[in-house]
């Protein structure tokens, strides 16, 4: 059954890939919280949406780094072909570690500074404009490159939105049906012999549909474009925004359907006009590593006033999601996952602020002080946002490798971290211990 007409339950099983007895092993190694994601997974993940497109002349994902910013997962993806899609310097540089460079690389950024149009060339890697006088700035600070791409906001023929990324004409990203026709053209005029397109429409969508009519806007496009300007694209980038269950009895995104819609496409548009030998590129991030990462926290208090709250040693710096998007994290508690869920608690963090909750009248097994909480598909969005008000500190990331072995990727930051930036007197910044 597809995503659209499914009639029948659905689950979605959560699982955490350890045991209880490794999971607890692992936590006297590397005080929680923290984020531990799994190798496995995310080379499963990207494996399906290989499969879905293996129909396509070519076909590259370009990882959102900005998804899990971790060189360590980046080289993952990067050993099983996955080039990336980078939106800021730090990002162009954790591509460079991994490993990729070249045209397996997008910039597609965004009120972009010229350091980062200059590290892109320098790597080598493809610019995607999201607007027609970045041209003009490209040009004077950096220098044209040998491809370019230009990013479309197909505001006028798409009146609805996402709830994420907003409505199209609402959005800051991309160009206007008008304005592409024109920077192809100044491109053309400039000596520019190589072109791709590329949007970005959605966030988090798991409706096959969608993707499918995003494929057919931009493949009408490109045919435009080319018979209009003479311009054979060498890519069609169809963006990512592919979304996951983050709730037990939310259907996964169908990506056979979606391969399979697209391709009908193809041969219905691009192969007609001459495009037959466009490669097909996406941006997933969130639908690489979002299943693939948990957040581990323990029970630090309790509190019953007006409602019964637990209280965590992770707090909204370490996931914002929900307090950002009112977005649904499923929560286990360890070594309870089969007991019944009589209880309703807020689980909430340590911040200054109200909407530090991960979860809102929730319905868990009763909690004790003490007790190991995992919080369920923060691989993608949930680190990367991470932020140091009230002077907290972000959490470590750990890697289950394929072999079962955990490595610690990213150490939890400290005081000295937090400090380091500081123009203040060092002696009294001294008094701060080396460990609390």
């Amino acid at each position: 059954m597809t995503n659209e007409n499914h009639a029948e339950p659905f689950h979605t099983p959560k699982v955490f890939p350890m045991t209880e007895a490794a999971l607890r092993g692992e936590i006297k190694k590397f005080p929680t919280p923290f984020h531990i994601y799994d190798e496995r997974t995310i080379r499963e993940n990207f494996r399906k949406l290989r499969e879905a497109f293996s129909w396509a002349p070519s076909f590259c994902e370009h990882f959102a780094i900005k998804a899990t910013p971790n060189p360590y997962i980046t080289e993952i993806m990067a050993r099983d072909g996955a080039g990336t899609d980078c939106s800021s310097l730090a990002e162009l540089y954790i591509s460079e570690a991994a490993g990729v460079t070249g045209e397996k690389i997008i910039l597609t950024s965004n009120d972009t500074p010229a350091e980062e149009f200059r590290k892109a060339l320098d790597l080598g890697a493809i610019i995607n404009l999201d607007d027609i006088t970045h041209i003009e700035y490209l040009e004077k600070t950096a220098r044209l490159p040998e491809i370019i791409s230009f990013r479309y906001n197909p505001a006028d023929i798409m009146n609805d939105g996402n709830d994420i990324i907003g409505r199209p004409a609402e959005a800051k990203y991309g160009l206007t049906r008008k304005q592409i026709f024109e920077a192809y053209k100044i491109c053309l005029d400039k000596g520019i012999t190589r072109f791709g397109l590329h949007t970005m429409i959605a966030s988090n969508e798991r409706k096959a549909s969608t993707f499918i009519y995003t494929a057919r806007i931009m493949f009408e496009l490109a045919a435009k474009i080319k018979n209009q300007l003479g311009i054979t694209f060498e890519f069609v980038n169809l963006g990512g925004g592919l979304g996951i269950p983050y709730r037990p009895d939310d259907l996964p995104v169908d990506l056979r359907m979606i391969g399979a819609g697209i391709k009908e496409l193809f041969y219905e548009i691009m192969v007609p006009n001459g495009l037959g030998n466009v490669r097909l590129a996406m941006e997933s991030g969130r639908a690489m590593t979002g299943s693939a990462g948990w957040l581990v926290s323990t029970v630090l208090h309790k509190k019953n006033t007006y409602k019964n709250y637990v209280g965590l040693d992770a707090c909204m710096s370490d996931l914002m999601r929900p307090a950002l998007y009112n977005a649904y994290h499923h929560i286990t508690v360890l070594g309870k996952e089969d007991e019944p869920c009589e209880a309703i608690y807020d689980v909430t963090g340590s911040l200054c602020e109200n909407n530090d909750k991960f979860a809102v009248d929730r319905r868990l097994p009763p909690i004790e002080i003490g007790d190991v909480l995992i919080i369920h598909d923060t691989g993608a969005h949930g680190h990367a946002m991470g932020f140091n008000y009230n002077g907290k500190l972000r959490s470590a990331e750990l890697l289950i490798r394929d072999s079962g072995e955990v490595e610690m990727i990213r150490r939890a930051e400290t005081l000295d971290d937090y400090f380091a930036t500081l123009n203040f007197p060092k002696a009294r910044l001294s008094l701060i211990p080396d460990k609390i």
